[in-house]
Protein backbone atom coordinates (compact mmCIF):
# COMPACT_ATOMS: atom_id res chain seq x y z
CA UNK A 1 0.00 0.00 0.00
CA UNK A 2 1.13 3.67 -0.99
CA UNK A 3 1.45 6.14 2.50
CA UNK A 4 -1.93 7.62 1.70
CA UNK A 5 -3.82 4.52 1.69
CA UNK A 6 -1.77 3.62 4.87
CA UNK A 7 -2.59 7.07 6.62
CA UNK A 8 -6.40 6.79 5.54
CA UNK A 9 -6.50 3.43 7.98
CA UNK A 10 -4.65 5.47 10.73
CA UNK A 11 -6.90 8.06 10.90
CA UNK A 12 -9.58 5.29 11.57
CA UNK A 13 -7.61 3.50 13.62
CA UNK A 14 -8.20 5.22 17.48
CA UNK A 15 -12.30 5.04 16.55
CA UNK A 16 -12.13 1.33 15.23
CA UNK A 17 -10.06 0.69 18.27
CA UNK A 18 -12.77 2.19 20.86
CA UNK A 19 -15.64 -0.06 18.41
CA UNK A 20 -13.62 -2.65 19.01
CA UNK A 21 -13.20 -2.25 22.67
CA UNK A 22 -17.03 -2.02 23.35
CA UNK A 23 -17.79 -4.96 21.62
CA UNK A 24 -15.21 -7.12 23.19
CA UNK A 25 -14.51 -5.66 26.53
CA UNK A 26 -10.99 -6.75 25.87
CA UNK A 27 -8.17 -3.60 24.41
CA UNK A 28 -5.87 -6.80 23.92
CA UNK A 29 -8.61 -8.60 21.47
CA UNK A 30 -9.54 -5.14 20.06
CA UNK A 31 -6.17 -4.34 19.11
CA UNK A 32 -5.92 -7.87 17.31
CA UNK A 33 -8.98 -7.52 15.49
CA UNK A 34 -8.47 -3.99 14.35
CA UNK A 35 -5.03 -5.34 13.20
CA UNK A 36 -7.06 -8.29 11.04
CA UNK A 37 -9.24 -5.19 9.56
CA UNK A 38 -6.07 -3.91 8.76
CA UNK A 39 -5.39 -6.98 6.95
CA UNK A 40 -8.82 -7.16 5.24
CA UNK A 41 -8.02 -3.36 3.83
CA UNK A 42 -4.31 -3.87 2.64
CA UNK A 43 -6.18 -6.88 0.53
CA UNK A 44 -8.99 -5.30 -0.99
CA UNK A 45 -9.72 -3.69 -4.04
CA UNK A 46 -10.10 -0.41 -2.48
CA UNK A 47 -11.38 1.68 -5.92
CA UNK A 48 -14.60 -0.03 -5.46
CA UNK A 49 -14.67 1.19 -1.30
CA UNK A 50 -17.04 4.14 -1.82
CA UNK A 51 -17.05 5.30 1.73
CA UNK A 52 -13.99 3.86 3.39
CA UNK A 53 -14.97 4.43 6.97
CA UNK A 54 -18.23 2.82 6.71
CA UNK A 55 -16.62 -0.12 5.20
CA UNK A 56 -14.44 -0.31 7.79
CA UNK A 57 -16.87 0.18 10.65
CA UNK A 58 -18.84 -3.08 8.70
CA UNK A 59 -15.27 -4.93 9.20
CA UNK A 60 -14.28 -4.22 12.33
CA UNK A 61 -17.89 -4.59 14.19
CA UNK A 62 -18.22 -8.47 11.89
CA UNK A 63 -14.78 -9.70 13.01
CA UNK A 64 -15.46 -8.81 16.38
CA UNK A 65 -18.86 -10.78 16.39
CA UNK A 66 -16.92 -13.39 15.11
CA UNK A 67 -14.85 -13.29 18.11
CA UNK A 68 -17.90 -13.24 20.24
CA UNK A 69 -18.94 -16.17 18.58
CA UNK A 70 -15.88 -17.97 18.56
CA UNK A 71 -15.77 -21.50 21.00
CA UNK A 72 -12.76 -20.46 22.70
CA UNK A 73 -14.20 -17.14 24.03
CA UNK A 74 -17.46 -18.65 24.68
CA UNK A 75 -15.64 -21.36 27.13
CA UNK A 76 -14.19 -18.29 28.45
CA UNK A 77 -16.67 -15.83 29.54
CA UNK A 78 -18.24 -19.06 30.55
CA UNK A 79 -15.81 -20.05 32.99
CA UNK A 80 -16.81 -17.33 35.43
CA UNK A 81 -13.33 -15.76 35.41
CA UNK A 82 -13.98 -12.96 32.68
CA UNK A 83 -13.52 -9.59 33.75
CA UNK A 84 -13.44 -6.77 31.43
CA UNK A 85 -9.83 -4.69 30.47
CA UNK A 86 -9.55 -1.37 32.37
CA UNK A 87 -8.22 1.75 30.50
CA UNK A 88 -6.93 4.68 32.30
CA UNK A 89 -8.21 7.97 31.23
CA UNK A 90 -7.50 9.76 28.34
CA UNK A 91 -6.69 6.74 26.23
CA UNK A 92 -7.80 6.91 23.04
CA UNK A 93 -9.45 2.99 23.23
CA UNK A 94 -11.96 4.83 25.32
CA UNK A 95 -13.56 6.55 22.22
CA UNK A 96 -16.27 8.92 22.75
CA UNK A 97 -17.38 10.67 25.33
CA UNK A 98 -19.57 13.71 24.77
CA UNK A 99 -22.89 12.38 26.24
CA UNK A 100 -24.38 10.56 29.00
CA UNK A 101 -24.65 7.02 26.74
CA UNK A 102 -21.25 7.26 24.94
CA UNK A 103 -19.46 7.25 29.35
CA UNK A 104 -22.17 4.70 30.12
CA UNK A 105 -21.29 2.19 27.79
CA UNK A 106 -17.17 2.13 28.71
CA UNK A 107 -17.92 1.40 32.41
CA UNK A 108 -17.23 -1.79 33.52
CA UNK A 109 -20.27 -2.13 34.94
CA UNK A 110 -21.54 -1.75 31.56
CA UNK A 111 -19.49 -4.28 29.54
CA UNK A 112 -19.96 -6.64 31.93
CA UNK A 113 -24.17 -6.41 31.74
CA UNK A 114 -23.45 -6.66 27.98
CA UNK A 115 -22.66 -10.35 28.43
CA UNK A 116 -26.17 -10.97 28.87
CA UNK A 117 -26.70 -9.79 25.18
CA UNK A 118 -26.20 -12.07 22.36
CA UNK A 119 -23.60 -11.06 19.87
CA UNK A 120 -26.08 -9.16 17.39
CA UNK A 121 -27.82 -7.26 20.41
CA UNK A 122 -24.07 -6.08 21.86
CA UNK A 123 -23.13 -4.40 18.69
CA UNK A 124 -26.60 -2.62 18.00
CA UNK A 125 -26.48 -1.48 21.21
CA UNK A 126 -22.86 0.15 20.82
CA UNK A 127 -23.37 1.24 17.28
CA UNK A 128 -26.18 2.95 18.23
CA UNK A 129 -25.89 4.21 21.79
CA UNK A 130 -21.72 4.34 21.97
CA UNK A 131 -21.15 5.79 18.19
CA UNK A 132 -24.96 6.96 17.35
CA UNK A 133 -25.61 5.38 14.29
CA UNK A 134 -29.04 5.43 12.86
CA UNK A 135 -30.91 2.19 12.62
CA UNK A 136 -30.57 2.63 9.45
CA UNK A 137 -26.93 2.26 9.19
CA UNK A 138 -26.89 -0.18 11.60
CA UNK A 139 -28.92 -2.41 9.19
CA UNK A 140 -26.67 -1.92 6.32
CA UNK A 141 -23.82 -3.05 8.63
CA UNK A 142 -24.77 -5.89 10.08
CA UNK A 143 -27.18 -6.96 7.06
CA UNK A 144 -30.28 -7.30 9.19
CA UNK A 145 -33.53 -4.95 8.66
CA UNK A 146 -34.06 -1.75 9.98
CA UNK A 147 -36.80 -3.11 12.25
CA UNK A 148 -34.42 -5.98 13.51
CA UNK A 149 -32.14 -3.03 14.67
CA UNK A 150 -34.69 -1.56 16.42
CA UNK A 151 -35.99 -4.25 18.34
CA UNK A 152 -32.09 -5.52 19.54
CA UNK A 153 -31.91 -2.02 20.12
CA UNK A 154 -35.16 -2.01 23.07
CA UNK A 155 -33.78 -5.64 24.16
CA UNK A 156 -30.55 -4.55 24.71
CA UNK A 157 -31.60 -1.32 26.53
CA UNK A 158 -34.11 -3.30 28.78
CA UNK A 159 -31.14 -6.09 29.62
CA UNK A 160 -28.49 -3.84 30.42
CA UNK A 161 -30.55 -0.76 32.11
CA UNK A 162 -29.01 2.10 33.98
CA UNK A 163 -25.90 1.28 35.56
CA UNK A 164 -24.88 4.17 36.87
CA UNK A 165 -25.63 7.64 37.72
CA UNK A 166 -24.32 9.89 35.09
CA UNK A 167 -21.72 11.80 36.16
CA UNK A 168 -18.26 12.55 34.89
CA UNK A 169 -15.47 12.16 37.10
CA UNK A 170 -12.12 14.34 36.44
CA UNK A 171 -8.93 13.45 38.27
CA UNK A 172 -9.71 16.20 41.31
CA UNK A 173 -13.20 14.60 42.08
CA UNK A 174 -11.70 11.32 41.35
CA UNK A 175 -8.50 11.88 44.17
CA UNK A 176 -11.19 13.14 46.91
CA UNK A 177 -13.09 10.35 46.71
CA UNK A 178 -10.34 7.54 46.56
CA UNK A 179 -8.09 9.81 49.09
CA UNK A 180 -11.46 9.32 51.44
CA UNK A 181 -11.40 5.61 50.71
CA UNK A 182 -7.89 4.87 51.52
CA UNK A 183 -8.27 6.67 54.43
CA UNK A 184 -10.83 4.88 55.41
CA UNK A 185 -9.67 1.87 54.94
CA UNK A 186 -6.19 2.34 56.94
CA UNK A 187 -7.60 3.89 59.89
CA UNK A 188 -8.32 -0.02 61.52
CA UNK A 189 -11.84 1.34 61.62
CA UNK A 190 -14.48 -0.26 60.15
CA UNK A 191 -17.66 1.59 60.72
CA UNK A 192 -15.49 4.99 58.73
CA UNK A 193 -15.25 2.58 55.72
CA UNK A 194 -19.00 1.28 55.62
CA UNK A 195 -19.95 4.71 56.05
CA UNK A 196 -18.49 5.37 52.44
CA UNK A 197 -20.88 2.28 51.07
CA UNK A 198 -24.07 2.01 49.87
CA UNK A 199 -26.63 -0.68 51.56
CA UNK A 200 -26.59 -3.16 48.89
CA UNK A 201 -22.42 -2.63 48.34
CA UNK A 202 -21.03 -5.43 46.49
CA UNK A 203 -17.55 -5.89 45.57
CA UNK A 204 -15.65 -8.47 42.58
CA UNK A 205 -11.86 -9.33 42.74
CA UNK A 206 -10.26 -11.26 39.85
CA UNK A 207 -8.27 -13.08 42.80
CA UNK A 208 -5.59 -10.80 43.66
CA UNK A 209 -3.20 -11.65 40.64
CA UNK A 210 -6.28 -13.80 38.98
CA UNK A 211 -4.41 -17.32 40.94
CA UNK A 212 -8.50 -17.73 41.45
CA UNK A 213 -10.38 -19.85 38.95
CA UNK A 214 -13.33 -17.89 39.34
CA UNK A 215 -14.19 -14.17 40.29
CA UNK A 216 -14.22 -14.02 44.05
CA UNK A 217 -17.52 -11.78 44.41
CA UNK A 218 -18.26 -9.92 48.16
CA UNK A 219 -21.91 -8.70 49.57
CA UNK A 220 -22.64 -6.61 52.90
CA UNK A 221 -20.99 -3.75 53.73
CA UNK A 222 -19.34 -4.62 56.84
CA UNK A 223 -17.95 -7.86 54.72
CA UNK A 224 -16.58 -5.64 51.66
CA UNK A 225 -15.66 -3.21 54.70
CA UNK A 226 -13.35 -6.20 56.40
CA UNK A 227 -11.96 -7.79 53.11
CA UNK A 228 -10.63 -4.26 52.00
CA UNK A 229 -9.26 -3.36 55.31
CA UNK A 230 -7.26 -6.73 55.59
CA UNK A 231 -5.87 -6.10 51.64
CA UNK A 232 -5.01 -2.62 53.48
CA UNK A 233 -2.42 -4.25 56.09
CA UNK A 234 1.11 -4.52 55.04
CA UNK A 235 2.60 -7.66 55.16
CA UNK A 236 6.32 -9.39 53.87
CA UNK A 237 4.50 -11.96 51.90
CA UNK A 238 2.16 -8.87 50.05
CA UNK A 239 5.52 -6.58 49.29
CA UNK A 240 6.97 -9.80 48.01
CA UNK A 241 4.12 -10.79 46.16
CA UNK A 242 3.99 -7.12 44.34
CA UNK A 243 7.55 -6.94 44.16
CA UNK A 244 8.71 -4.18 46.91
CA UNK A 245 7.18 -1.63 48.15
CA UNK A 246 4.00 -0.06 46.65
CA UNK A 247 2.86 3.38 45.95
CA UNK A 248 -1.06 4.09 46.12
CA UNK A 249 -2.68 6.88 43.16
CA UNK A 250 -5.64 8.13 42.10
CA UNK A 251 -7.06 8.21 38.65
CA UNK A 252 -10.20 7.61 36.53
CA UNK A 253 -10.36 4.35 35.24
CA UNK A 254 -13.11 3.63 32.71
CA UNK A 255 -15.19 6.62 33.82
CA UNK A 256 -14.96 5.66 37.81
CA UNK A 257 -12.48 7.07 40.65
CA UNK A 258 -9.69 4.42 41.11
CA UNK A 259 -7.36 3.43 43.04
CA UNK A 260 -3.85 2.28 41.62
CA UNK A 261 -1.27 0.28 43.48
CA UNK A 262 1.95 0.82 41.57
CA UNK A 263 5.61 -0.39 42.23
CA UNK A 264 8.11 1.81 40.35
CA UNK A 265 6.41 2.42 36.65
CA UNK A 266 4.07 -0.70 36.87
CA UNK A 267 0.29 -0.79 37.87
CA UNK A 268 0.42 -4.10 40.07
CA UNK A 269 -3.25 -3.68 40.97
CA UNK A 270 -6.37 -1.60 40.45
CA UNK A 271 -9.90 -0.92 42.67
CA UNK A 272 -12.65 0.96 40.88
CA UNK A 273 -14.97 2.91 42.91
CA UNK A 274 -18.66 2.19 41.01
CA UNK A 275 -20.34 5.34 42.60
CA UNK A 276 -24.40 5.42 43.13
CA UNK A 277 -25.12 9.49 44.13
CA UNK A 278 -21.95 10.00 46.87
CA UNK A 279 -21.38 6.40 48.06
CA UNK A 280 -19.67 3.61 46.85
CA UNK A 281 -22.31 0.85 45.02
CA UNK A 282 -19.58 -1.51 44.09
CA UNK A 283 -15.39 -2.35 44.24
CA UNK A 284 -13.75 -4.01 41.49
CA UNK A 285 -10.45 -5.36 42.09
CA UNK A 286 -8.31 -6.04 39.14
CA UNK A 287 -4.90 -7.58 39.49
CA UNK A 288 -4.07 -9.72 36.55
CA UNK A 289 -0.85 -8.87 34.57
CA UNK A 290 -2.97 -9.73 31.42
CA UNK A 291 -5.78 -7.32 31.97
CA UNK A 292 -3.31 -4.17 32.94
CA UNK A 293 -0.88 -4.45 30.13
CA UNK A 294 -2.02 -2.01 28.67
CA UNK A 295 -3.66 0.68 31.21
CA UNK A 296 0.48 0.23 32.65
CA UNK A 297 1.50 1.56 29.17
CA UNK A 298 -0.61 4.05 29.40
CA UNK A 299 0.10 4.91 32.99
CA UNK A 300 3.83 5.28 31.89
CA UNK A 301 3.63 7.42 29.68
CA UNK A 302 1.70 9.64 31.97
CA UNK A 303 3.00 12.60 34.67
CA UNK A 304 1.97 11.41 38.07
CA UNK A 305 0.65 13.17 41.49
CA UNK A 306 2.21 12.51 44.79
CA UNK A 307 1.13 9.28 46.35
CA UNK A 308 -1.61 8.96 48.48
CA UNK A 309 0.30 6.68 50.83
CA UNK A 310 4.50 7.23 50.99
CA UNK A 311 4.93 3.34 51.03
CA UNK A 312 2.59 0.21 51.67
Amino acid sequence: MDAATVARFEASRNRLSSLAYRLLGSAADAEDTVQDAFLRWQAADREYIEVPEAWLTKIVTNLALDRLRSARVRHERASGAWMPEPLLAGDPMLGPADTVEQRESVTLAVLTLMERLSPIERAVYVLREAFSYSHAEIAGILDITESGSQQHSHRARRRIGVAGNGFEFDHGSARRIVEAFVDAASSGRTERLVALLTADATAVSDGAGGRAVKLIRYALPDRIAAIVQAGFKPSAAKRKLAGGPLLIHAAVVNGCPAMLATHGDRVVGVALLEMRGDKIANVRGIAAPERLRRLTGEWQRRERDVSLIKSW
